[in-house]
C-alpha cells in the first residue's frame, strides 16, 4: 500500500476524507466524528446511521509497514480467540488493514471504559492474571516482522538522533551525552548479567491503555507490540516509592502468578527497561517534531529546564541501577 509522506503527516486527513475512508469499506457514518486522544496515530470515533459507533485508527504513515501493522491484528485476533478481554479490529471485505487516499487504517468496535483504579484493591491482582493470559498466547510463537525491544534500538538510535538533529541545547550537549552513555552502559552491564526470555508483549501496557468496565478490564492500542521479557508489561504499573512499588508488584504477581510462572530474576530488568524508556521517550518526541500536534502538546520540550530535568533525571535512574532490584516475598 502507498503511504502519505509529508512534513505535516495528517494535513490531508480531513472529516470528509474520515467519512469517504470508512464508506470504502462499508461503515456509512451519520457525519459525527470525535477525535480520540492519540498522538502516534490518529483515532477517531464514528457515529453510524443504523448501527453502533465504532472507532477508526488512521495509521502514522511510514512508521510500520503492513505486515508489521497485520502481524498486530493477528496477535490480538489469538488474543481474543483466547477469550483475553482486547477489542481486535473488525474483518471488512475480508480484511482488517485498509488504505484510502494513501492513508492506512483499521476499524474497530466501540468499547467504553474508564481508566482502572490501581490503588484500589485487587485491581492490580485482576490486572496481573490477564496480563499473565495475555503473556501464555505471547510464547506460543515469535514475532517475524515486529522488532525485539533493545539496547540499540531504544537507547543508541535515540541518542544519536537526538544529537545528530540538534535537539540537545549546545550547553548542554556535553553533559547529556556523558550521562546518557553511563547510563546505557548500565543498561547493558544490567542486561548482559542474566539470560532472559522475550515474548510478544503488549508493549506499552501502562495504566492509558486499559479500560476498566464492571466486568473487569479490557487491554487497547497494540501499536507497541514487540518481543520483549515478560516484565515490559508489568513495570509500567509501578508507581512511587520503593516501598510502594514493591506492594504493588507484590499483587501484580500475585494475580499474574495465579496464571503463569514469573521469573523473578526480571526484576533486576525493571529500572534498566525504565531507563531506556526514558531516553528512548525524548527521541519520540523529536522524530515527530514535524507533526504540529507534537508542539501543540509539548509546548516545553527542547526548553533548557525539560533536558536539565532529563540530566537529572537519568543521574537517578544510573544510581537506581546500582540498587538491588525491587523485592517481593
Amino acid at each position: 500500500m502507498a503511504t502519505i509522506a509529508s512534513p505535516a503527516p495528517y494535513a490531508a486527513l480531513t472529516p470528509p476524507l474520515i467519512e469517504d475512508a470508512l464508506d470504502s469499506v462499508g461503515i456509512r457514518g451519520d457525519g459525527r466524528l470525535l477525535a480520540l486522544n492519540s498522538y502516534e496515530n490518529r483515532v477517531y470515533q464514528a457515529w453510524r446511521e443504523d448501527a453502533p459507533p465504532v472507532v477508526a485508527k488512521f495509521y502514522r504513515p511510514a512508521r510500520w509497514s503492513d505486515a508489521q501493522i497485520l502481524e498486530e491484528h493477528a496477535f490480538v485476533a489469538e488474543l481474543a480467540a483466547a477469550d483475553v478481554p482486547v477489542v481486535p479490529p473488525l474483518r471488512l471485505h475480508d480484511h482488517t488493514l485498509h488504505a484510502f487516499e494513501g492513508f492506512r487504517f483499521a476499524v474497530h468496535p466501540r468499547r467504553g471504559g474508564r481508566a482502572p483504579e490501581l490503588d484500589r484493591r485487587g485491581t492490580l491482582e485482576h490486572l496481573g492474571r490477564y496480563i499473565a493470559r495475555i503473556h501464555t498466547v505471547g510464547a506460543g510463537h515469535a514475532f517475524a516482522q515486529r522488532p525485539t525491544l533493545t539496547v540499540e534500538a531504544f537507547g543508541d538510535d535515540a541518542r544519536a538522533y537526538l544529537l545528530e538533529h540538534g535537539f540537545v541545547p549546545d550547553d548542554l550537549v556535553v553533559a547529556w551525552t556523558a550521562i546518557v552513555d553511563m547510563a546505557l552502559a548500565a543498561v547493558r552491564r544490567a542486561l548482559d548479567r542474566m539470560r532472559f526470555d522475550v515474548l510478544r508483549v503488549h508493549g506499552d501496557c501502562h495504566a492509558s491503555n486499559v479500560l476498566w468496565t464492571d466486568d473487569g478490564p479490557h487491554f487497547v492500542d497494540f501499536d507497541d507490540a514487540r518481543m520483549a521479557p515478560a516484565i515490559q508489561d508489568l513495570w509500567m504499573l509501578l508507581s512511587g516509592s520503593r516501598a510502594s512499588m514493591e506492594e504493588q508488584l507484590r499483587e501484580l504477581l500475585e494475580g499474574y502468578e495465579s496464571f503463569r510462572d514469573f521469573d523473578r530474576r526480571e526484576l533486576a530488568l525493571i529500572e534498566p527497561l525504565r531507563t531506556l524508556r526514558l531516553i528512548h521517550y525524548s527521541a519520540w518526541i523529536a522524530r515527530r517534531w514535524d507533526d504540529p500536534a507534537f508542539p501543540a502538546a509539548f509546548p516545553w520540550f527542547g526548553a533548557q529546564r525539560y533536558w536539565q530535568d532529563r540530566i537529572l533525571e537519568l543521574r537517578e535512574q544510573v544510581a537506581l541501577m546500582d540498587e538491588p532490584p525491587l523485592a517481593v516475598p
